[in-house]
């Protein structure tokens, strides 16, 4: 029988191997291509000493195909939980130095168990994406166990905050892992997510393609729009990860962390007064009045390069925690088409999972009109912004600042698809449609038979825009709660967050609705 000394050092032995993870020279080699290992990752996300590892000791049980003598440390994926930034949060982080990182039975056993210990602890969830895929020696056993984890995945939704950085290959059944998540972040050079590699897209369909091309950043933080936030690197990657983390509550239950804030809430912006061009088709730069209305400048954004006709992103307002959502008229003047729909729906559904009140910033001249996406669908995918809002019950407040026509009325948040307060500036335009379209309809016969076409046009447009291209129609109707000056933006949302902070807190109103599941929308 052993002695306690021999069973401590036996002890001591097998955890020092596992840790070890691989040669020194493997690792260098890692580095040299600008990546971290797993738990360099692991040590550098977590505050230093706090991180608690679950399962270093889990070992598949696959005999088959070599799978008896394999040496897969820790089965490929580290996972425990910690503190970040002082919160407790938990993580994973797949090792793709051990047997590739690839995903098989006890491997998924262990990403489920982090995933359900998140939920039950309600702590938020941050994976580490760097895998080979399926581990196809073990079979079944790892095709079903993908089903387990996207599951897990799904029942924690909506419960705690969910973020997936990809640091290196995530590729077939695995990227469905990630893009499940609330955010995806993307190292810009090592991380790759596809449904499948460039090898199966050559032998299946005949196609020539990179795996960069296929399935690197710009695949999809700029077509696809499945990547919300680039990074540079591993560390970049970690440090945005942190950075968004502080924007979120741990759960839904609670709510987004108010930090202090030497930002005045009741400051002027007087260069928003003359932000607005003259001309109505002249662009202006929507980031200059997000960054002179919120805390510091401060904004967070997510899926940047992606619809770049509409921006969200998270900004503070005396602190708390805001989701922007905001037409871009330097691109394609800010309207909204099937992916900048999508983009919207998406993060307004976010931000009233978690509580984090929605303001948005409307210059819209209308959803995208043509075939093209006409086709694609563009009454299918615009829907979603109405159920977005319609379902939300965080506090939404909508400022008009300029053209607000047709759909675009509703999907930029108005007062009858939910908006609590709206507001609007003097240079808005809100109508059914603008003055040059209504006149060719209202006005259509008797401009084509006067003696001055032209005229006669010009007089009906200018007589169209005087009535009804103006906020005060709205205002005088209450669709409209103010009319305000620019300058007063930052201060007007800050007192109408006051007002709003306690919306839900009395719950008998809204637990009074006939029940239901949830609502069907277009997907």
């Amino acid at each position: 029988m052993a002695t306690t000394k021999e069973l401590l050092e036996e002890y001591q032995q097998k955890r020092q191997k596992i840790v070890q993870m691989a040669s020194s020279e493997a690792i260098e080699k890692r580095h040299k291509k600008g990546q971290w290992t797993a738990r360099e990752r692991i040590d550098y996300f977590f505050d230093p000493g706090t991180f608690n590892e679950i399962g270093l000791f889990v070992k598949n049980r696959t005999i088959h195909f070599g799978m008896d003598k394999a040496n897969v440390p820790a089965e490929g994926v580290v996972t425990g939980y910690g503190m970040v930034n002082g919160r407790p949060v938990v993580a994973f982080a797949e090792d793709y130095m051990a047997m590739a990182g690839t995903f098989g039975e006890y491997h998924g056993i262990k990403e489920i168990r982090a995933i359900d210990f998140a939920k039950e602890m309600g702590w938020p969830l941050v994976g580490m994406n760097d895998s080979g895929g399926a581990r196809l020696q073990e079979g079944m056993d790892t095709l079903e166990m993908y089903g387990n984890l996207f599951r897990a995945q799904i029942e924690a939704s909506g419960i705690i905050p969910q973020i997936a950085l990809l640091m290196g290959p995530c590729l077939g059944g695995q990227a469905y892992h990630p893009i499940m998540q609330d955010f995806i972040i993307q190292c810009k050079e090592t991380g790759f997510m596809g449904i499948a590699g460039p090898a199966f897209a050559k032998t299946q369909l005949g196609e020539e393609i990179t795996l960069q091309e296929l399935s690197g950043w710009k695949a999809h933080a700029v077509k696809s729009g499945q990547t919300h936030v680039v990074a540079a690197d591993d560390k970049d990657a970690l440090d945005k990860a942190k950075e968004l983390l502080a924007l979120f509550p741990s759960n839904n239950r609670e709510m987004p962390p108010r930090v202090e804030t030497k930002d005045d809430p009741e400051r002027i912006c007087p260069e928003l007064d003359t932000i607005i061009p003259d001309r109505p088709t002249q662009p202006y730069d929507m980031y200059k009045v997000i960054h002179a209305i919120t805390d510091d400048g401060y904004f967070y954004e997510t899926l940047k390069d992606h619809a770049r006709m509409v921006i969200t992103g998270f900004a503070r307002f005396n602190g708390r925690p805001v989701g922007i959502w905001s037409n871009q008229p330097m691109w394609a003047a800010g309207t909204i088409d099937i992916d900048a729909a999508d983009k919207g729906a998406r993060f307004i559904r976010f931000c009233d999972l978690f509580d984090i009140p929605v303001v948005a910033l409307g210059d819209c001249p209308g959803y995208m009109i043509g075939s093209e996406q006409d086709w694609k669908g563009i009454l299918r995918h615009g829907a979603k912004l109405l159920f977005a809002w319609a379902d939300a019950t965080i506090p939404l407040i909508s400022i008009i600042l300029r053209k607000s026509y047709a759909g675009a009325h509703y999907g930029m948040l108005d007062k009858g698809i939910g908006a609590d307060l709206v507001f609007a500036w003097p240079t808005a335009r809100v109508t059914i449609v603008g003055a040059e379209t209504a006149a060719s309809v209202i006005f259509a016969k008797e401009i084509k038979n006067a003696e001055n076409p032209a005229e006669t046009r010009a007089q009906r447009i200018k007589e169209y825009s005087d009535i009804y291209e103006n906020p005060y129609c709205g205002a005088e109707r209450g669709y409209i709660d103010d009319v305000i000056m620019p300058s007063d933006t930052r201060k007007v949302i800050n007192r109408s967050l006051d007002i709003l902070e306690d919306k839900n807190k009395d719950r008998k109103a809204f637990l009074a609705k006939p029940w239901r599941k949830y609502s069907n929308i277009n997907l």
